[in-house]
């Protein structure tokens, strides 16, 4: 008789989408045309809002802005690339709904992703967008796609009531002061290489980094919401780093 082949383990794309969401600096950005109606694909920088929602900073005289501006619907492609077939590796597409905002926390998140920013974010026709996710499509690699929808794809803010205010706070601490911590959490537990690494951003779920045109994002082993919690868990990823060290 022939053997039975092993199961397929059951793919769990939650934590790879959220962490394409987070780590990837640029994708395309579709949108409909506003003359044609065909969809139209432009590249844009990305950074994202605490729950996880894509932020872009683009032109009114882009064309895809015009395009929004009259349809807000729209989805971006992020993929992570590397060696081989473009399509051994993962991707993912957010769908949702782009709208203007002027939420400080909304700007301070997006320059603290894409610095270089700053010499243009206050041109005159420029502006900040969020997009409100409604859904997604993991492509993880063979055997591994998924369609997430909104609430799966975002990260749950219930009871980080000021957390935006605790990030701000939190951020500039760890770049002044704990830089070692930082390279130790993007090389022992993102698996990134070692580099200049500073904090971008945090949320309930996880920690981003940047070094240059590298990033990382470290998940959490639990969600925190508050900043007691927050500093005991990266005390424990800190030990936990160096406990793994050579």
């Amino acid at each position: 008789m022939p053997e039975t082949p092993p199961p397929v383990p059951a793919f769990d794309g939650v934590p790879v989408a959220k962490e394409l969401l987070r780590a990837i600096r640029a994708g395309a950005l579709a949108t409909l045309d506003a003359s044609s109606g065909h969809p139209f694909a432009s590249l844009v920088t990305v950074a994202t809002d605490l729950d996880g929602s894509p932020l872009l900073l683009m032109s009114t005289l882009s064309a895809h802005v015009q395009n929004l501006e009259r349809d807000p619907r729209c989805s971006i492609l992020l993929a992570q690339g590397g060696k081989g077939d473009p399509l051994a590796h993962p991707r993912l597409t957010v769908m949702g709904e782009a709208a203007r905002s002027s939420e400080p926390r909304v700007r301070a998140r997006f320059l603290a992703r894409h610095p270089k920013a700053k010499l243009y974010a206050d041109f005159g026709d420029f502006s900040f967008w969020r997009v409100a996710m409604t859904g997604g499509h993991l492509n993880g690699g063979f055997a591994r796609a998924m369609s997430l929808n909104g609430p799966e794809l975002a990260t749950d803010l219930a009871g980080a009531d000021g957390f935006d205010e605790l990030e701000a706070g939190a951020v500039a601490h760890m770049n002044e002061d704990h830089r070692d911590a930082l390279a130790l959490y993007a090389t022992r537990l993102a698996g990134a290489p070692a580099a200049d690494w500073r904090a971008t951003g945090l949320d309930p779920e996880g920690l981003d980094l940047a070094a240059g045109d590298l990033t990382a994002r470290v998940p959490f082993p639990r969600r925190v919401t508050g900043a007691g919690d927050l500093r005991r868990l990266l005390k424990e990823m800190a030990d936990q780093a160096r406990a793994d060290s050579p």
